[in-house]
């Protein structure tokens, strides 16, 4: 996986599916990877977002976790851009 910002379309997947796109997203980010985009939906992505949440608040790679442009989107933000 390549590129400083990353986009991963989790729509229509179950909880335990979008955390092995996503945990598989953080193993393969390269160096040069800042923010892993995770567009979940609004009205249904609920429950992903809260999953995302609460399960990556504390993984080492992960340094925060911030909401996108919309209500849709949680970003993981890998590096700090200064």
């Amino acid at each position: 996986m390549s590129g400083a910002f990353v986009k991963i379309d989790l729509h229509g997947l179950r909880q335990e599916e979008a955390q092995a796109v996503i945990d598989r997203a953080l193993a393969t980010a390269g160096p040069s990877t800042y923010q892993l985009q995770l567009v979940h939906g609004y009205n249904r992505g609920t429950s992903l977002r809260t999953m995302i949440q609460d399960w990556y608040r504390y993984d080492p790679k992960v340094k925060r976790i911030m909401p996108g442009d919309n209500p849709g989107i949680t970003v993981l933000v890998l590096k700090e851009l200064y």
